[in-house]
């Protein structure tokens, strides 16, 4: 995984992928399909592999507040705060905070993924926010923030396809700034078996960060292969961290292609409900 560098003056590595919830972990008693110690959201899978060839949605970047009661990345508590500081923690400070607004294929049920998405954090005591795209294994990579800006408030709509002749296409578009960031011409070879809608803690140097209150996020006009995925309630998850539920979707919007997510672990209302 390799070094980049995401904001002024220092290098982190940034990694998105599935971990288990806390084993101690409670959470709500509603029909959610899965749960994770650093993704919430929708995700759906398949058994058989190419069933996936493109997915979109949009939503709006949310605006990040710093919080005291977010659990460190080890789940210790104030314990882990406090050896996160003495000993560095992988880079964070006791009070940075992160979180990934993103769509993918992938990366649910197998080890690859590709994704592309809006990163709102809290680093330093300041809100930081910008675009980005990512393969695993490698890291994430950070879109040209000069060229293609992102704010608290910016209406984005994200888009991941297969082109004929094999290889892949990432966009993603800032409706409201008027700019699209297009990469064409993707190798990617991932089994194509799970698509996602999420809102993560994301690892930085290899340990899960402390999820920034991101309030709330509405993922709209969702599609898969180009059509409604009609979306289930069984097909959500929550994110748990240090036994506490930090993330919580709600149920699909009336037609199925829409949900909000919010932080904490009250359940939100569905979108037009």
């Amino acid at each position: 995984m390799a070094n980049l560098k995401h904001v002024p003056h220092f290098t982190r590595k940034y990694r998105r992928t599935p971990r288990p919830m806390d084993a101690s972990a409670t959470i709500q008693a509603a029909p959610f399909g899965w749960s994770s110690s650093n993704w919430s959201g929708y995700a759906i899978a398949s058994d058989t592999s190419g069933t996936y060839q493109s997915v979109s949605a949009s939503w709006q970047v949310p605006a990040v507040q710093a919080t005291s009661t977010s659990p460190a990345p080890s789940g210790w508590g104030w314990l882990g705060r406090l050896l996160s500081w003495l000993f560095g923690g992988g880079g964070q400070s006791s009070t940075d905070a992160y979180s990934a607004t993103w769509i993918g294929i992938d990366g649910f049920n197998n080890s690859n993924l590709i994704q592309t998405g809006t990163a709102q954090n809290i680093v330093n005591g300041k809100p930081q926010y910008y675009a980005w795209w990512e393969i695993l294994p490698a890291a994430e990579t950070e879109i040209d923030p000069v060229q293609y800006p992102v704010s608290a408030g910016d209406m984005m709509t994200a888009a991941i396809a297969k082109q004929a002749d094999g290889t892949w296409q990432i966009q993603l578009a800032n409706q409201t700034r008027g700019w699209t960031f297009l990469k064409n011409g993707i190798q990617y070879t991932g089994p194509q078996t799970s698509v996602e809608w999420i809102e993560e803690a994301p690892e930085v140097n290899g340990s899960i960060t402390s999820l920034a209150n991101y309030g709330q996020v509405t993922f709209s006009n969702i599609t898969v292969n180009g059509a409604n995925p009609n979306l289930q309630i069984s097909e959500a998850g929550v994110l748990v961290q240090g036994n506490q539920q930090l993330s919580t979707p709600s149920a699909p919007g009336p037609n199925g292609n829409d949900f909000n997510i919010a932080y904490g672990a009250t359940q939100p209302s569905a979108p037009g409900t």
